[in-house]
């Protein structure tokens, strides 16, 4: 359980999970989890990942095990997680690393990739948007004046359910991973996910495309709704080094649902970037 403490911010913990042969002295993987969640998301991608790479699941401040910023405000911000994930990986020791990014995870990816090229590797997006469209915010606020409002009411894990079943999963998902998800989620501090929201609400990577230039790979459901669709269409305009894979899914939530499947793409794609082989006799 590594925390990483700085004088005057906050303390910020990630598990690193390391199954690599010690001689190697192979790349460290970030995955980045988004709204509302933790490093805990990731646990069932870590056994096709960590053999080869060491894995590293940070909990964003004010989430997981990380601590919560004293001021919301003023402590909750994109440019806050930028320098937090420029401060893990400086002591992961400076080098370059992977990064996969889900969601809001994917987002501050590619403002980092565009910010900081010389820190990365490659970059994965799973799910992420470009921007939280309107149509998402009115249904986050399922039937309350807007999404902040519905988490003031219903609470972190009731809004949770209800996004469960809103978005994230389709009809026949395992009653136990629905239920684990919104429990996982709902232990996360209302105020936390209200001030979350407003930036989520707020961020566009957009005006970063253009400077990425790390080879960069999206996984998107292949039967997503138009708006994201044309979010792809912005990516791809928007990114040089851009690969799209498609999984046959309509739902937000694929790092869930189709873990094996996904991992193994980002596992491949590290290791054609590095030129080293992911298989074993």
């Amino acid at each position: 359980m590594p925390l990483l403490k700085r004088t005057g911010q906050p303390t910020l913990h990630y598990a690193l999970d390391d199954f690599t042969d010690p001689w190697r002295n192979a790349p460290y993987l970030i995955l980045q989890h988004g709204y509302g969640r933790s490093g805990k998301f990731w646990y069932s991608w870590v056994p096709y990942l960590s053999r080869f790479y060491r894995v590293v699941r940070p909990d964003l401040r004010g989430l997981g095990h990380s601590e919560v910023p004293t001021d919301l405000e003023t402590g909750l911000n994109v440019a806050a997680y930028i320098d937090d994930l420029v401060a893990i990986i400086d002591a992961l020791g400076g080098g370059a690393v992977h990064y996969c990014g889900e969601s809001l995870g994917g987002i501050l990816g590619m403002v980092l990739a565009a910010e900081h090229p010389k820190k990365l590797r490659t970059l994965s997006l799973v799910a992420a948007p470009v921007l939280i469209n309107r149509d998402t915010q009115e249904t986050f606020a399922f039937g309350h004046p807007n999404w902040q409002e519905a988490l003031r009411v219903m609470g972190s894990r009731a809004w949770a359910e209800a996004a469960n079943s809103a978005t994230r999963f389709p009809a026949g998902t395992d009653p136990g991973l629905l239920s684990w998800y919104a429990d996982e989620m709902g232990a996360s501090s209302v105020d936390v996910l209200i001030r979350m929201s407003r930036i989520a609400s707020g961020v566009d990577a957009t005006p970063f495309l253009e400077r990425i230039r790390t080879p960069t790979l999206g996984l998107y459901p292949s039967h997503a709704p138009v708006t994201i669709q044309s979010q792809e269409q912005t990516l791809r305009r928007g990114i040089a080094a851009l690969k799209i894979v498609h999984v046959p899914s309509r739902h937000h939530t694929i790092q869930n649902s189709l873990p094996a499947t996904l991992a193994r793409q980002v596992l491949y794609f590290a290791a054609q970037n590095d030129g080293v082989s992911c298989e074993e006799p």
